[in-house]
């Protein structure tokens, strides 16, 4: 097994004392401030736009969907905007809201309105300006001018919707969900943030698709007030939200990309929450017995990602090499100190009886690794592996210990530090590896399979295609048969990792949140962070 060295413990100063929540008049609830490595990567609050880690922190506070999942809990479908739901057929949802439920501009949250939602307005756009997008993570305006959304809305609509027909309006409460074919996931898809609700009328009155965008009007229990690309997101109390007061009355997410910064706000008083906290800072913080750290395992993988199109990938050999030589286990022990774990494949414990158990990732194995690479006639080229600097945690760190496993086996991969997403996406002659997660968005294999299809980012990138794949993805979407769903969730995990591989599973991900202990709050296991009454029991 490789050794990784633990990096040392910042030098953190000792904690200020704390302020006392600052009170609006006549509201005793507190106002909170939480530092995040990064609010938006897109610049906008669109939750279609947002289909990423960081929008996944805050999207459930101002933006609801019809079907939730209880993240709190165990981690069954519950009831949202949707009170009740039921199966019409394999291919059919009939769905009751809530009438009391209303958007935050005090408009009611109707089937005309969900339906609206699910139009080619919102959702799956007009024109030439739709079709999907080489990457979900561009800083463009496109449709700034006017409505019609930017490419990565009606791309990550086709993600999360791929087969989508049309909505049937069954009575002010009431409507029905209709998919072109048998969809065993469709109350599940109704759970992914790109599938929330929001307000008709807000969207008709911005001057352009960016104004609404940055400023979307949901019916969460927190409404937006101000955003700040690239510094701060200010959520308020939403107190006439269907569920009662929320306990807060306020929220700012300030972005702060430095763990060290993060860290110093919360010791200082300057924030309440301290978010993405590497595991060897947990000790450091929790040696002051006024703050906590929070957390564990999430439903999202890292991973690296490979563009099959670079000259020194096209073999796949020369890809399942690179995944033989990476000793995944020194990398939680060495990285992670033990908090995280190595996984089956891009597979979740919570997939339930869709769990393969006795499948295994590629294993560790150099000497395979070098049979690999002769048997491919790899000669030594360099192979560029594109970085950003700690957009994940331990993210550099991480990237340096692959770096040294590649080389040992006789890789050439040399680091690329890029800026930002559109930088590491960028379709040139250098894109060949490049970090990357993978997020369980339901608990079903569909919600994470999906990104290897057609409709996901490597796939509308160019960076890797197999129709073998999209067969089978296929055959696990349109059957409710479990056998036939496990023999072909299986099959697309052999050829995305084995025979053709997409993508290395490196482990499962851990999030930690340093916060003030006295704050009565509990990490999901997920990276969204839950500041409703049921999480919040002062």
């Amino acid at each position: 097994m490789h050794r990784i060295a633990r990096r040392g413990l910042l030098a953190l100063p000792a904690a200020a004392a704390l302020p006392r929540f600052a009170l609006a008049q006549g509201d005793a609830r507190p106002a909170i401030r939480v530092a995040v490595q990064k609010i938006s990567n897109s610049n906008t609050l669109e939750p279609l736009r947002e289909t990423s880690n960081v929008g996944q922190r805050f999207v459930p506070s101002f933006a609801e969907t019809l079907i939730q999942v209880d993240w709190m809990g165990d981690l069954s479908l519950r009831p949202g905007l949707a009170r009740a739901w039921r199966r019409v057929d394999d291919r059919s949802l009939e769905l009751e809201l809530r009438p009391e439920a209303r958007f935050h501009d005090g408009t009611p949250v109707d089937a005309e309105a969900v339906a609206w939602n699910f139009g080619s307005e919102r959702m799956w756009g007009r024109g030439e300006s739709a079709t999907p997008s080489s990457g979900m993570f561009t800083q463009n305006t496109a449709g700034a001018g006017g409505k019609q959304p930017p490419a990565e809305v009606p791309a990550a609509a086709r993600r999360s919707f791929p087969g989508f027909e049309r909505i049937e309006v069954l009575g002010r409460h009431r409507l029905r969900f209709v998919e072109t074919g048998a969809d065993p996931a469709l109350e599940a898809r109704l759970t992914r943030h790109g599938a929330s609700i929001h307000s008709p009328a807000a969207f008709a009155q911005a001057e352009s698709w960016l104004d609404w965008a940055r400023k979307p009007v949901g019916s969460g229990p927190y409404r937006i007030e101000e955003f700040r690309p690239d510094r701060s997101l200010r959520l308020v109390a939403n107190d006439e939200h269907w569920a009662g007061r929320p306990p807060l009355r306020a929220i700012t997410f300030v972005e702060v990309p430095e763990v060290a910064s993060r860290i110093n706000m919360l010791l200082s008083g300057e924030a309440d929450f301290a978010c993405d906290i590497p595991p060897d800072q947990i000790a450091a913080i929790e040696g002051d017995a006024d703050f906590e750290v929070l957390g564990g395992l999430v439903a999202n993988h890292r991973v690296i990602a490979f563009d099959k199109t670079h000259a020194q990938l096209r073999d796949p050999r020369v890809r399942l090499a690179m995944a033989h030589a990476v000793d995944r286990q020194a990398i939680v022990e060495g990285l992670w100190g033990g908090r995280s774990r190595v996984p089956p494949g891009m597979q979740w414990d919570f997939f339930g009886p869709m769990l393969l158990r006795d499948y295994r990732t590629p294993q560790h194995d150099p000497e395979a690794a070098r049979r690999l690479l002769r048997e491919a006639g790899y000669q030594g080229a360099p192979i560029p592996f594109r970085v950003l600097n700690n957009y994940y945690t331990n993210q550099v760190a991480n990237a340096q210990v692959l770096l040294e496993m590649w080389k040992a086996v006789g890789l050439n991969v040399q680091i690329e530090m890029k800026e930002n997403w559109s930088q590491i996406l960028e379709k040139n002659a250098g894109r060949a590896v490049r970090d990357n997660s993978n997020t369980a968005f339901f608990p079903d294999p569909i919600g994470g399979m999906e990104a290897f299809g057609p409709g996901g980012q490597q796939w509308s990138s160019g960076e890797w295609t197999n129709p073998e794949a999209a067969e089978a993805l296929r055959a696990l979407s349109g059957t409710l048969d479990l056998e036939q769903r496990r023999a072909a969730f299986r099959r697309m995990l052999e050829i995305c990792e084995r025979e053709d591989p997409a993508y290395i599973v490196l482990h499962q991900t851990a999030n930690f949140t340093a916060k003030r202990r006295a704050l009565p709050w509990r990490a999901a296991p997920a990276f969204m962070m839950d500041f409703t009454a049921a999480n919040w029991a002062g």
